[in-house]
């Protein structure tokens, strides 16, 4: 039951990132450029994580550190398989464009938010008391 329930909160979370894609596009691209946005998107993208998470960590039923890290490692392994087959066939990126996000020496941020994804079961958990 925990694999199921973790697997729904991982599609409310992809549901929330998307509607952060939308708003960073269009609030925030047209002031400060596609990659600045895709920065400053990390970070909302961050708090969006972590809201989802403390409000469904009670639901999912995890009771140990080893079930929410590995809750965090499957979101992990599902984002990033998100992220490139959506970058790719949907949205039309090179590997390049994707690439570019995760290169940390270049700006590229988003080894950030999946670290912060990939913790975020054991960060709810601990904020909410549960361990």
């Amino acid at each position: 039951m925990i694999l199921f329930k973790s697997l729904i909160v991982w599609v409310i979370i992809v549901c929330g990132e998307i509607a952060n894609g939308i708003a960073r596009t269009l609030l925030l691209v047209p002031y400060v450029g596609d990659f600045h946005a895709r920065q400053i998107g990390v970070f909302t993208g961050a708090v969006i994580i972590l809201t989802i998470t403390i409000i469904f960590i009670k639901w999912i039923g995890a009771k140990s550190v080893f079930e929410l890290l590995a809750i965090g490692l499957l979101w992990l392994v599902l984002m990033l398989t998100f992220e490139v087959t959506f970058g790719l066939f949907v949205a039309g990126y090179s590997w390049e464009r994707i690439a570019a996000d995760y290169n940390l020496l270049k700006g590229g941020l988003l080894p950030i938010g999946m670290f912060i994804l990939t913790l975020s079961p054991l960060i709810a958990a601990k904020f909410r008391r549960l361990i």
